[in-house]
């Protein structure tokens, strides 16, 4: 048996203010093009939960502070190099990288989910219907991809000219420390490791960081121990490393089984060998920061050790 609400006028009222709501929330709301097709998302969204890096580092430069991020590769919180822009209300912590807590999300209410380009089909599904999930149209592993990315996070935020001033203050930034140091007029090589405690992995010129290091004039070389297979390559042995003959090494570990690893491997006589060691120009650096963060608070980040390394 079905029970029928009488039409009194204080339920019509109630009616016609939620139908007002309805028509005021969607001319409020914006059409956008992501890699799952076309996307209706508020026009400034004010819960906003990050699950990728390079999100949560966008949201943070448009000056959007997340309800909700999912940890650094290789931690447990958001990276380090982040906290300065953190206070109080910090994001709560919603996950890793690879495995999203779906009841976290739900209870952080976002009106707008910022995901990862390889966001999974059955993740987005799941995460559609939670709120709009915006994965964003990424031109893939390359070293510019993270400012596509950056700016379709910025559509989604309703902050675009934020995230694009944040970008044009790095491409110049960079530009400018590149006339400063004049490496690229000596033809000066980089290789970018990331230490790992199974050995060490050459990093892709490909990736975000090798960008930065190729815009202030450093040209990233792999020693061909990649072979286009990914972002890095396998884990070498010691006596591999002989194949790396760069200018400069900057060595990144992700946390303290990393370094470790390192403080042992630079006993050996084969790392002793290596002419940057000679040279005294390893630069040790943060993982998490290089090898896999991306955005334009971690491309500033990056300048700034570059800087260090190569600015008397």
């Amino acid at each position: 048996m079905s029970l029928s609400l009488p039409k009194t006028p204080l339920l019509a009222g109630a009616c016609l203010a939620t139908a007002l709501a309805v028509a005021v929330g969607s001319a409020q709301a914006r059409t956008l093009d992501t890699a799952q097709g076309k996307l209706e998302v508020p026009d400034a969204p004010e819960r906003v939960v990050t699950l990728y890096e390079g999100a949560l580092d966008a949201s943070l430069a448009a000056g959007v502070m997340p309800v909700g991020a999912v940890t650094t590769r290789g931690g447990d919180d958001v990276a380090r190099y982040l906290e300065a822009y953190l206070d109080e209300a910090r994001p709560a912590v919603v996950g890793v990288v690879r495995e999203i807590n779906m009841e976290a999300v739900v209870g952080e209410r976002p009106d707008v989910i910022l995901a990862g380009p390889s966001l999974a089909d059955a993740q987005y599904a799941l995460l559609s219907k939670i709120a709009p999930t915006v994965v964003p149209q990424s031109p893939g592993v390359t070293p510019q991809a993270w400012k596509t990315e950056a700016r379709q996070y910025g559509q989604a935020l309703g902050r675009e000219d934020a995230v694009n001033a944040a970008i044009d203050d790095v491409e110049a930034r960079a530009a400018e420390l590149a006339e400063r140091v004049g490496v690229a007029d000596i033809g000066a090589t980089a290789n970018l490791v990331r230490w790992m405690p199974q050995g060490p992995l050459v990093m892709s010129d490909r990736l975000f960081s090798a960008g930065l290091l190729a815009a202030v004039g450093l040209e990233v070389d792999d020693a061909g121990l990649i072979n286009g297979r990914g972002a890095h390559s396998d884990p070498l042995s010691l006596e591999n490393l002989s194949k790396l003959q760069g200018d400069w090494l900057f060595l990144a570990t992700l946390n303290e089984e990393g370094e470790e690893a390192l403080v042992s491997a630079k006993d050996s006589p084969a790392f002793a060998r290596l002419p940057v060691v000679e040279n005294d120009r390893v630069v040790p650096v943060d993982g998490q920061l290089w090898t896999s963060a991306n955005g334009p608070l971690a491309a500033e980040a990056i300048l700034d050790d570059i800087e260090a390394a190569l600015v008397p």
